[in-house]
Order: structure tokens, then sequence, then C-alpha cells
């Protein structure tokens, strides 16, 4: 019974029992077990085959070298902005030392469970409820390098810290969903605004566009009027200019004073006839019915303007007895015999 009680197990971490002392053992892979010599650390058994002295010898503790998970309950933290919160998580962490986990710290896992919760308490406290949704990731690393420099000494390493679940008040959560109602009222009244305002603008580029446009046609259509009046113009000044030239050539001609003159009279009494279709206002001269004093006077005006030219050729060439007589009377004398 002395011997039963001497070897009687000490208390695991993360095992469900000790094995027992036989003197030839097989230790796991990914285990360390600290062996005790008379109660006094004598060392850790590597994975493999070990030889232990039985009755001098015991296994004190067996750690387990792979990772664990732990499941930090939930409890409850105040924000920065005094909203009680109820969150919990779960923590990764592995040993890297077996001797400080086994003689560091009565209960690894209570320790560090502890300081978990702790130190997601302190860091919820920086924090304001938006933030903590946004930075959970930030509050996450947070706690893994807290834990990390407070469990040094215990042989033990957090890997990472996760957040499970955040359970926000029903109060709360009520007005945190009329202020995301809001927000997307808020959105969609700046986009549609934003909307109007560019459709605006496009309407507005469009009309100065389309002004632009119309004024460069304007433009393009008077420039091209102006250089086809001015082409006409060059084409009738050309054609006055042949025609005076062709003109001039028949009036040199012999007999060319008498077809000027009966020329200048048939276009007289052809305006006259026209005075009364063009107006309902009618000046006519005090002799109306005397149409040979009218071409007497027109004719008058054309040999005053040819006269230089009539003395002109005059000079240079002598008439006869014959030719003295003016062809203008023998017209004249023409035109009152068929008007009687």
């Amino acid at each position: 019974l002395k011997r039963v009680a001497r070897l009687a197990p000490a208390p695991c971490r993360w095992n469900s029992g000790l094995p027992m002392n036989i003197g030839v053992l097989f230790v796991p892979q990914q285990e360390a077990w600290v062996v005790e010599r008379m109660g006094k650390f004598h060392r850790i058994l590597e994975p493999g085959l070990n030889f232990l002295i039985p009755l001098l010898d015991r296994i004190r503790y067996v750690q387990s070298l792979k990772e664990i998970v732990i499941n930090v309950p939930e409890q409850s933290a105040v924000t920065l902005d005094n909203v009680t919160l109820q969150i919990d998580g779960v923590l990764y962490l592995r040993v890297m030392d077996p001797y400080k986990a086994s003689y560091g710290v009565e209960d690894p896992e209570y320790a560090v469970t502890q300081l978990a919760q702790t130190t997601m308490r302190s860091e919820l406290g920086k924090l304001s409820l938006d933030r903590v949704f946004r930075e959970r990731e930030s509050l996450n690393a947070s706690i893994v390098d807290a834990i990390n420099q407070a469990s040094d000494c215990w042989g033990i390493r957090c890997l990472r810290y996760e957040i499970k679940d955040i359970h926000v008040p029903p109060r709360v959560k009520e007005s945190m969903q009329m202020q995301v109602e809001a927000e997307r009222r808020k959105r969609a009244t700046v986009l549609e605004s934003e909307g109007t305002r560019e459709s605006a603008i496009n309407v507005a580029e469009g009309q100065k566009q389309a002004q632009i446009l119309a004024s460069e046609a304007e433009k393009a259509e008077q420039i091209n009027k102006a250089a086809g009046e001015a082409n006409a113009m060059l084409v009738k000044a050309r054609a006055k200019a042949e025609a005076i030239q062709l003109l001039a050539a028949a009036l040199a001609q012999q007999h060319g004073n008498a077809a000027a003159s009966l020329s200048v009279a048939e276009q007289y009494v052809n305006a006259f006839s026209k005075i009364a279709k063009d107006s309902n206002t009618v000046l006519l001269p005090a002799n109306t019915g005397d149409v040979t004093n009218m071409v007497a006077q027109a004719l008058g005006i054309y040999t005053t303007l040819t006269k230089p030219q009539a003395v002109k050729t005059q000079d240079e060439v002598p008439q006869t007895h014959e030719d003295s007589r003016s062809p203008a009377t023998e017209v004249l004398k023409a035109e009152q015999g068929s008007s009687s």
C-alpha cells in the first residue's frame, strides 16, 4: 500500500493520466515527459525509447507540444462610449518550454484564460463601439501581444486569438440599425443629387457644344456666302467690262451712234410703260403725251456724254455732205411717224 501511494499520479496538464515507471518507456511524438528523481527535477524525456530507474525516477508531468485550443468563456466588457458588450473568443497557444510550463505556473490553462479575459476587457475599454467592429484584427493582435508578454515566464506562447461573437444590447442594436438606415438614405440622397448635377452639367455641356457648332456653321455659311457674292460680283464686273468693251467697239463702228440712240429710246419707252405696274403712286411729267420731246431729252443726254468721242471721230475722218445729216433725226422722225 505504501508503494502504491508513493507511485500515485500527480496532476496532469491536458492529459488523462500519467504513465507508470516500469524501467523501459516509449515516449510518443509531440510530447514531453518531465521526470523527477527522488522528488527533484531530473530530465525531460525525448520522443522514442527511454530508460528510467524504478522507485527512484518518477514521471511528474506530461506536456503536449501540439497547438492547444482553449475556449475563452463569454464575458461582459464596457467600451469607450459606455456600451456594455458580451464577447467571447478562442485562444490558440503552444508549450515552448516544458520545464517552465511544469514549474512556472500551477495551472497554465486557467492562467492563460484569465489573462486573455482581462486583456480583452482592457483593450475593449480603449475603443468605441464602432471601432470594435472595424478593428477586430487589431484588437486580436493587441490581445496576443499582451498574453505573450505575460506568459513568457510560463513557457507558453500564444499564437493567435480570435473573437467569436460580440453580443450587443437590443436597444443599442436598434439604434445601430436606425443609424445604418439613415446612412443609407443619406448616401442615396447624395448619389441622387450627384446624378442630377452630372445630368445638368452634361446638358449644359451639350448646349454649349451645340451653340459653338451652330455659330461655327453660321460663320462658315456667312464666309461661303460672302465668298460666293464676291465671286458673283467679280463675274458680273468682268461681264460688264466685256459688255462695255463690246459696246465701245460697236459704237466705234459706222452708224454706231444711231444704234445707241435707238436703244436709249426703246429703253425709255419700256420704262415709261412699266411705271404704273410697279407702284400705285405714279409721278408723270407735264408733257406726258409729247413722246418726241422726252425721247429728244434722253438723246440729248446721250449726245452730251458721247460728244467728246464724236469730235475726235470728226477730226480723224472727214464726213461728206450726205452723212452730215444726223441719224438721230431720222430715228426721231421714224418714231414720231409710228406713234402718230
